[in-house]
């Protein structure tokens, strides 16, 4: 596994999302506004490409789901004694309590969940402190996930703007957008930005908005069930590289072991239809 790389924030420029659900929302374009037309083109040999490449961040570009994780089950043992209550041993529990089931949350509703199974402490309290564990787990450095710079890369290369959709705050993500480099994304769209996030459709739905394309002709790079739903209930076909359980196949969800697996010149879909 790659060394973990301390992280810095970048400082991106604001941008806008007039065709988001909830109105105007503040993306990000760390990397610049897109230079491409919207809808699919062709990559080598004639291969459709995607009209975007919308990726989320932890666990799929950057192995921090399992700091989330972390920071949940720490949580969780200085309360009450133990991570979960299904019965399960180990870092991640399955079952409705489970651990998995905090994989992909924004940090709103994994605190209302954790402060309900705690008792003790209230939503507010266990915001401040997740946040505060979890963006220092990630301050100290982030590992990059195998074949995610090169998928990046590539994107770029073919033409296919790219934009990071993600559950965590925006402090967070300014600090692995530094590590991942700022100039693969044209933008990004983190926890608060639209009026719900996942699994609700409107962080992706903003992403394909503020790049001018249709979410029906964008990838979605997931690697968690929430992240998924949000991602398919868009429109969205997914590339899907499953840290929990809980993902299955589908006619527009493509399982795969790692992201070094990737290849946007050979995915299995043909274009969207126009409307």
């Amino acid at each position: 596994m790659p060394s973990r790389t301390p992280s810095s924030p970048p400082g991106p420029t604001p941008g806008s999302d007039p065709r988001s659900p909830s109105g105007p929302a503040p993306a990000h374009a760390p990397g610049g506004a897109p230079d491409r037309a919207a809808g699919p083109a062709s990559g080598p040999a004639g291969a459709a490409l995607p009209a975007a490449l919308l990726c989320d961040m932890d666990g799929t570009l950057v192995d921090t789901e399992r700091d989330w994780l972390a920071t949940i089950a720490a949580l969780l043992a200085e309360h009450t004694g133990h991570t979960a209550n299904t019965g399960h041993t180990g870092s991640t529990g399955h079952g409705p309590d489970g651990l998995d089931t905090y994989a992909g949350l924004p940090l709103a509703d994994a605190a209302e969940r954790l402060a309900e199974r705690i008792g003790t402490l209230t939503p507010e309290t266990v915001r401040a402190r997740l946040d505060e564990t979890f963006t220092a787990r990630v301050r100290a450095g982030v590992a990059v996930q195998p074949g995610a710079l090169a998928l990046l890369d590539s994107a770029r290369d073919l033409g296919v703007p790219v934009a990071l959709v993600t559950a965590s705050e925006r402090p967070v993500a300014d600090l692995v957008l530094a590590t991942l480099g700022t100039h693969r994304f044209a933008c990004s769209v983190t926890a608060g930005e639209t009026s719900r996030g996942k699994p609700h459709p409107d962080p992706y739905l903003a992403a394909a908005a503020t790049l001018g394309v249709r979410p029906e002709d964008c990838l979605a790079v997931e690697d968690t069930p929430t992240g998924a739903a949000s991602a398919l209930a868009a429109g969205c076909r997914v590339l899907a590289v499953p840290t929990v359980d809980g993902i299955a196949p589908g006619p527009r969800t493509l399982l795969v072991a790692s992201l070094a697996e990737a290849d946007l010149t050979a995915l299995p879909w043909p274009p969207a239809a126009a409307d």
